[in-house]
């Protein structure tokens, strides 16, 4: 199983994305700003990051860029509320792996972070 990073401004969110991961068996690792997304990352070295878009200090578009110059091989997913294709063909664009619209199933998450940590190894 893999190490993921929960990036949410909303505590709610993170820990019921937490007990959906940590049921299937990652281990998880959160942040509630993008500053501290940013930090978290180089310490962490997380296998994958659950990724909110709105967020009081940086916004999760540029979270992913940073994240993405950091690490060109850095996996994201994006967990957003926001239901616009052209915010969805955006992140994919900036190099997010998956795009989940909030609320996400469990079955869904668990699916998504799946196939992305399984795509690493191929």
């Amino acid at each position: 199983m893999g190490k993921i990073m929960i990036v949410d401004d909303s505590a709610y969110a993170r820990r019921v994305h937490r007990g959906i991961l940590e049921r299937a068996g990652h281990h998880v690792v959160e942040a509630f700003t993008g500053t501290g997304a940013i930090e978290s990352f180089t310490v962490e070295k997380p296998d994958v990051v659950l990724l909110d878009l709105s967020m009081e200090d940086i916004g999760g578009v540029e979270v992913l860029r940073t994240l993405r110059q950091l690490d060109e091989e850095a996996r994201v997913i994006v967990v957003s509320a926001d239901v616009q294709k052209s915010t969805e063909q955006e992140v994919m664009e900036a190099g997010a792996r998956r795009f989940l619209h909030k609320p996400a199933s469990p079955d869904a998450l668990v699916a998504a972070v799946s196939d992305v940590l399984g795509a690493a190894g191929s």
